[in-house]
């Protein structure tokens, strides 16, 4: 399969990349098209896919390159779904897949996998089904798919029992024919992407589409308390099975503070690092995930307890003189730093601002019960000022992160929460958010010395 095709790759990106090295060494004629210039491409991907005899065509896309010659359009996830060449490819019945579908199809036979996916919390549930899976299986586990890591990349590397951990996003859903897990998780939906997909039904679809190539030897493990999920997977053959952090079902649930599996009790909430009733429920889709392969409850919990998080996603850093130091840089939007601020009990000092774009920080007033310093940083903090005096509650502004962060030291008590979750864009001073995010945990780390 794959041997001795033409075949037009569609974006050139880490999986455009990825697929074109490995089909080229296949004996395919391997065409790659991305409007990008040569200038604003990996210079030396471009290298040295030139030099393996692939045919890269960059800066536009020519309306005679796809024609009926071509066997195959592997279309990049972020590609739009209704491009110019799509549309063509299925006028002339040309088969449009992505790179997941392409290797997936080239898995060996005796390869396992569990592909998780879902509208939030994917990213926290494949990392921490990752860590433990690692911890009990040692180097057959393998981290894949929209997490950074192209599913091709790892095709030569795979032995004999192996386990695959694959993130799976929608656009990636979006192209799919056979491709499905051997173990399915979906942590929730929600309305997100509707200008990509075009309608939240469609959304959803994708979202489904690997459950439903599923067959009834294998499992899908599907959120109870959300109705969304439970609609779209009605038809499924694959085994049920359900995790709760409203209701004792059969299988993840709460009780007592505990997050018990089945009748086992697994780990005390209190004794998860990364806070907030979405990152239980993420807790929840791990544990449902590692114990289709049997992984002990031991393991389990030791791996959970030191999990701090994806880096940069309501992240902890750490505890100094009984103060936690959360990295939330992330949370460029007002939705995301609501869900970090619903995430403790105790008094926040919470760092808010960064690029003007018109965020409205008044949304986060039913947020705001536990804060009890507001510190605003970057281009708009002077509404952030404007907001924390209208709630009464004391507010400084600096431009500098590090200047906040000097005040921000006067300002906390032992039992405080530091939470950088800014509701804004770091363009007016950073490159990407995650340079203010390190920059937040080089402070706190100095604080050590």
């Amino acid at each position: 399969m794959f041997k001795n095709n033409k075949i037009l790759i569609l974006g050139f990106a880490r999986s455009g990349y990825q697929a074109a090295k490995f089909l080229v060494k296949r004996g395919n004629i391997v065409y790659l098209n991305d409007a990008k210039s040569e200038e604003n491409v990996d210079r030396d991907h471009l290298k040295e896919l030139k030099e393996l005899g692939v045919n890269v065509i960059l800066g536009s896309h020519p309306d005679e390159l796809l024609d009926s010659s071509f066997d195959y359009l592997i279309k990049n996830p972020g590609v739009p779904i209704d491009h110019k060449y799509v549309l063509k490819a299925r006028i002339l019945n040309i088969p449009v897949i992505n790179e997941v579908e392409m290797a997936y199809r080239l898995l060996p036979r005796d390869v396992s996998m569990i592909g998780i996916t879902g509208t939030n919390g994917k990213t926290t549930t494949t990392s921490l089904t990752y860590e433990i899976m690692r911890k009990a299986f040692g180097e057959r586990v393998h981290l894949a798919g929209n997490i950074g890591y192209p599913l091709t990349s790892i095709l030569d590397n795979l032995k004999k029992d192996d386990i695959i951990v694959m993130e799976v996003s929608c656009q990636q859903g979006e192209n799919f024919i056979d491709f499905h897990p051997h173990v399915g998780v979906i942590t929730n939906l929600s309305e997100a992407h509707v200008d990509f997909m075009h309608s939240y039904e469609h959304y959803i679809e994708t979202k489904s589409h690997m459950f439903y190539n599923q067959s009834e030897y294998d499992i899908a493990i599907i959120n109870y308390d959300n109705s969304d999920v439970q609609d779209s997977l009605k038809g499924i053959k694959s085994i049920r099975k359900y995790f709760s952090s409203k209701d004792n079902v059969d299988g993840c649930y709460l009780k007592d503070n505990f997050i018990y599996y089945y009748d086992q009790k697994i780990i005390n909430i209190d004794d998860i690092k990364i806070k907030g009733m979405h990152n239980v429920e993420n807790c929840m889709c791990a544990i449902m995930a590692v114990k289709e392969y049997g992984v002990s409850n031991e393991i389990v919990k030791s791996v959970i307890q030191k999990f701090k998080g994806v880096e940069h996603r309501l992240e902890y850093v750490d505890t100094i003189d009984e103060v936690e130091y959360y990295n939330d840089t992330e949370a460029t939007n007002i939705k995301c730093t609501q869900i970090a601020l619903s995430s403790f009990n105790k008094p926040i000092i919470i760092f808010l601002g960064g690029l003007e774009r018109g965020q409205d920080f008044y949304e986060l007033t039913d947020f705001m019960k536990n804060v009890k310093t507001i510190i605003g940083i970057g281009q708009c903090r002077d509404r952030v000022l404007e907001f924390g005096q209208s709630l009464n509650i004391p507010t400084y502004v600096f431009e500098h992160l590090k200047d906040g962060f000097i005040k921000c030291k006067d300002v906390t008590s032992s039992g405080d929460v530091v939470l950088l979750s800014p509701a804004s864009a770091s363009w007016d001073q950073y490159k990407e958010c995650e340079i203010r995010g390190a920059e937040f945990k080089k402070y706190v780390n100095e604080l050590k010395k």
